[in-house]
């Protein structure tokens, strides 16, 4: 029973750090942020991605908008920027606040 209980206390405190970790940006996203890129930009930069590629491929998002919300002319919707985390496989905590 002791042995089932530390199990249990090593898989919780695995998967709270595991959680942690996934929130953290990689060094070279917040390499290009120091370097004056936005967060979206930054994150689809590290991804290999072009905003035509997410316009045309990946979302029914615009060229035009996306570059709008990459350049902080305007602000997404929690939809719109949970969509992005998706398509750029990442938190999407990183982009929506609150969630």
């Amino acid at each position: 029973m002791l042995d089932d209980d530390e199990d249990a206390a090593d898989i919780a405190m695995y998967d709270a750090r595991k959680a942690e970790q996934s929130q953290h940006l990689p060094a070279e996203v917040s390499a290009r942020m120091l370097r004056g890129e936005s967060l979206l930009k930054a994150v689809r930069n590290w991804r290999g991605l072009t905003q035509m590629h997410i316009a045309d491929n990946k979302t029914n998002i615009g060229q035009g908008y996306l570059s709008d919300l990459e350049s902080g002319r305007r602000k997404g919707t929690a939809e719109t920027l949970a969509k992005l985390a998706e398509v750029y496989d990442v938190p999407k905590e990183w982009f929506v606040e609150g969630e």
